[in-house]
């Protein structure tokens, strides 16, 4: 039996985002991973909104109000398009990617305060059938540590899942407008 197209298209955005951070360390890997969130928290919010009326949709430039990472885990959360499980493993790679842009010196993610944000939310992304898929595939690659493998499968797991997501969403559609007129 072959996977649908929507599995087919989750699994590809899985491994564009895996690989991309395996080609990263500290930092670097941190940022992108964030980026990658970020990118499709945005993809599923538009999803569900009516289309920009202007070309450029200026909604999510960073200087305005869903221009930021925490402005758009927040409105997803509230609209009902992600869990308190996501909801909480986003926000906690948000607090890990600003103390890693913030710190001066080289930050680790073994580092135990960052850890002990993260030990909360990966049980959760540890029993998704993705985690038991890739893991193997992680511990092969040379170089990465354990809290490197662990961290690029939970934003791994968070991108397919938001991007999936997207794929099953409509534009949200209200039953009235707000009008001057009733025309």
């Amino acid at each position: 039996m072959n996977p649908d197209p929507l599995t087919l298209a989750a699994a590809e955005q899985a491994r564009n985002v895996a690989l991309q951070m395996m080609a990263e360390r500290g930092l670097g890997l941190v940022l992108v991973g964030a980026a990658r969130l970020d990118l499709a928290l945005e993809h599923l919010l538009k999803a569900v909104m009516a289309p920009s009326p202007e070309p450029d949709d200026k909604l999510f430039t960073p200087d305005r109000s869903l221009g930021s990472y925490g402005a758009k885990i927040s409105l997803a959360a509230r609209l009902g398009l992600i869990d308190s499980s996501i909801e909480a493993a986003l926000n906690a790679i948000r607090t890990v990617r600003n103390d890693f842009a913030h710190n001066a010196s080289e930050p680790s993610l073994g580092d135990p305060r960052l850890q002990k944000r993260l030990q909360r939310v990966y049980p959760e992304a540890d029993s998704s059938p993705l985690w038991v898929a890739l893991a193997p595939l992680l511990e092969q690659q040379p170089g990465l540590s354990s809290h490197e493998q662990a961290f690029i499968l939970l934003v791994t797991i968070l991108v397919a899942s938001l991007e999936a997501c997207r794929l099953l969403q409509t534009s949200f559609m209200p039953r009235a407008t707000a009008r001057f007129s009733s025309h």
